[in-house]
Formats: structure tokens, C-alpha cells, sequence
């Protein structure tokens, strides 16, 4: 497929009787913003993490510039770097400094000098609007802040894509508009985006396709405008005249 960076094919996962994900099917296009929706435990989070082998799949494909990751295990460090993962919870060392934060990665797993991945995380820093707390530790941050940290790890990996599970969940209601402004920053920059989020109207705005995603399956793959506004299946209906409601 022209363009794609992530393909993957009848994707299953289950934690012992429980089956997660179910014959998934699913892919990405560079430069390309999807959102993944739907109610708590339909396996949006698993599914990010099946794309970056956080969790191992039990069956299907993982496809990445053409090639099944997961018969080509060798190359499954490489394939990581190409993919930044923005979690729920920063996963900040606390230990460290933010610029600390953004430059360990880069010189450990990308073999970058100290000089060009501090040059490379200043940068990003400066991107979503973190340059002046450098030398701060995480405690030392609000929970918005420390998101859009992490952001800027991830940016300074350079990755082909980002993945975003429930990137603003965590926060304050206060703290959330700094965050989805970078995201949406970054979606106008043409940056590869999967976005696992519960704000639906962010998702509206930002996104080119929107997944939802019930009982572990994919029930509805489309525009923001089809899935929102010309919804084909009762399940997508139901879930968003909930969503919407709480929203």
C-alpha cells in the first residue's frame, strides 16, 4: 500500500481466557493523524501496544516498511525507535532533569553524542513550550507539564510515528487544552499520529480517519465526518451519544 508505515493484519491478543483483540485490521499512512476511540476496555490501549510490542501479539501481523516484525524479531529494537509512545502516565525519571529526560534515549538507544541530542531536545523543548524548565525535575511540574516532557522525549527520537495512549486522562481539566495544542500543533506539521483519546471533539478536529473500537474489534473506520456525523453501525451510535453527552 502506497505510503503506509504500519500495516497490520489480522492482529489477536488475549490476557488468559480473555480475548483483547480480535482479527484486527488497521493501517497507517505516513503523515496521516487516526484516532482510536471507544469505551473503556475495547482494547484501544492494547492495540498501541501490540504496534510497538510493549505487549507480544498471539496471532496476525505487524507489518513495517514491508516486512513482519514479528517473524523478523532481530529487528525489533530498530523498529521501536521508529515509533515515540506518549503515555497516560509521562513515565519521566524522576531522578533526572527535563533535559536529562529528553537527552538519555537519544544518546543510549540512537548513539548520539551529548552535544546533539542536547541540541535535538532544546529543540523540541522549545516545540511544546518546555525550554525554560530545563534544569526543573518532574516533581517539580504540573501534570500538563510533565506531558508535554514527555512529548518532547519523543520528538527527540526523531520516530516516524507517534503513539499517544490517553495522553491527557491523567491531567487536571485545566492542564488539558496545553496538551491537545501541542498534539494539534503537531497535526499541522504533518507529523504520523495514533491517538488513543477520550476527547472526542479534539478528535473531530484533528484527525484524518477515526477508529472505533468495541469488544475488540474495529466496528467503524472513517472520516471525522462519517464516523460523527453518518455513523453506520448502532454501536458507534450508542457510543457516541454517550461520549458526546459527557464531553
Amino acid at each position: 500500500m502506497e505510503n503506509t508505515i504500519i500495516d497490520i493484519k489480522n492482529l489477536s491478543k488475549s490476557f488468559g481466557s480473555h480475548e483483547v483483540l480480535k482479527d484486527i485490521n488497521f493501517s497507517v499512512k505516513k503523515g496521516e493523524v487516526v484516532t482510536v476511540i471507544g469505551s473503556s476496555g475495547s482494547g484501544k490501549s492494547t492495540l498501541l501496544r501490540c504496534l510497538n510490542l510493549l505487549e507480544t501479539p498471539d496471532g496476525g501481523e505487524v507489518n513495517y516498511d514491508g516486512k513482519n516484525i514479528l517473524t523478523h524479531m532481530e529487528n525489533v529494537n530498530d523498529y521501536r525507535t521508529k515509533l515515540g509512545m506518549v503515555f497516560q502516565q509521562f513515565n519521566l525519571f524522576n531522578n533526572c532533569n527535563v533535559l536529562d529526560n529528553c537527552i538519555l534515549g537519544q544518546m543510549k538507544v540512537l548513539k548520539r553524542s551529548k552535544d546533539e541530542a542536547k541540541k535535538i531536545a532544546e529543540e523540541y523543548l522549545q516545540v511544546v513550550g518546555m525550554s525554560q524548565y530545563i534544569n526543573a525535575r518532574p516533581a517539580q511540574l504540573s501534570g500538563g507539564q510533565k506531558q508535554r516532557v514527555a512529548i518532547a522525549r519523543a520528538l527527540s527520537m526523531k520516530p516516524e510515528a507517534l503513539l499517544f495512549d490517553e495522553p491527557t486522562s491523567a491531567l487536571d481539566p485545566e492542564m488539558v487544552g496545553d496538551v491537545l495544542q501541542v498534539m494539534k500543533k503537531l497535526a499541522k506539521d504533518g507529523s504520523t499520529m495514533i491517538i488513543v483519546t477520550h476527547e472526542m471533539e479534539f478528535a473531530r478536529e484533528v484527525s484524518d480517519r477515526i477508529v472505533l473500537m468495541d469488544k475488540g474489534i474495529i466496528v467503524e473506520d472513517g472520516t471525522p465526518d462519517e464516523v460523527f456525523n453518518h455513523p453506520k453501525h448502532e454501536r458507534t451510535k450508542a457510543f457516541l451519544k454517550r461520549a458526546l453527552k459527557n464531553n
